[in-house]
């Protein structure tokens, strides 16, 4: 795929100028926490022809170049917008705009109220297994994750069956919900082993503000912004921006889904 922005047309001079793509990234783009498939980069880099295209995810940059980038591509190469941490923190054509900090507008007594809690509460569950970084602080949320972001893919995939059974995220997410009422928190349960918290209004479709944003910049207005994700049920990371009014909403179950959706879509 190649890596240089340059090879693409401007975006106002996309075929479908009006239109951007936007996907998830883990189990729509690629695997949880795994690679993009060169497949895939192939079939999105087809699409950059065509339309403008962006992920949004809500981990931080680096985890996105090592699933999307390599070790001499850039991600921010790839697309033309990166939308890491739902956009909190951002890039345009390779270029950074202006991020948000979840710590400046929650402060850190409320932090720490926060960490304290979840620290306790963990420690007085007992679950198959526990690793490391229960708590994962970010530009513009926290991540908490009870079996630990240091777990293997086999142990991500064994807490993940065993999360369906027992909803050790859901009963968490609801303690929270009701220890921390007036903190303007939204909770999303996300990907295999965690859930993110972040100011409310601050999910997915706070990227969408940079999408609007493109009309003065450039001119092209999007009317027509596709979503593609795997968590689009209500409580999921994606449902916000793939029920939202300005977008429409494609649900899918793996990257051979996206990837088959996105042919009959756009004739790829």
């Amino acid at each position: 795929m190649a890596a240089a922005a340059s090879v693409y047309p401007s975006l106002e001079n996309r075929p479908l100028k009006g239109t951007i793509c936007l996907f998830d990234v883990d189990k729509t783009l690629s695997p949880a926490r795994g690679s993009a498939s060169p497949e895939m980069l192939e079939l999105l880099s087809r699409l950059r022809h065509k339309c403008a295209i962006g992920y949004v995810g809500g981990s931080d940059f680096s985890k996105q170049q090592e699933q999307l980038g390599s070790a001499t591509v850039s991600v921010t190469s790839l697309f033309d917008f990166c939308f890491a941490e739902n956009g909190l923190n951002a890039f345009r054509l390779g270029a950074p705009l202006a991020s948000t900090s979840f710590i400046q507008w929650l402060g850190e007594d409320k932090y720490q109220n926060i960490v304290n809690f979840v620290l306790r509460y963990l420690s007085e569950i007992r679950l198959p297994k526990k690793r490391g970084t229960f708590i994962e602080f970010r530009t513009g949320m926290i991540n908490i994750s009870p079996i630990g972001r240091n777990a293997t893919a086999d142990e991500r995939n064994e807490f993940e069956e065993y999360d369906k059974i027992h909803n050790i995220r859901k009963a968490l997410v609801e303690t929270l919900q009701k220890e921390f009422p007036d903190y303007g928190l939204t909770y999303s349960i996300g990907g295999q082993i965690s859930f993110d918290v972040f100011p409310t209004g601050w999910d997915k479709t706070y990227c969408l503000r940079h999408v609007e944003a493109e009309k003065e910049i450039t001119g092209v207005e999007y009317k027509d912004i596709h979503f593609f994700g795997d968590k689009c049920f209500p409580g999921g990371n994606d449902y916000e921006i793939y029920s939202d009014e300005r977008t429409v909403g494609h649900s899918v179950t793996d990257p051979d889904d996206t990837m088959k959706q996105l042919k009959e879509l756009f004739q790829l």
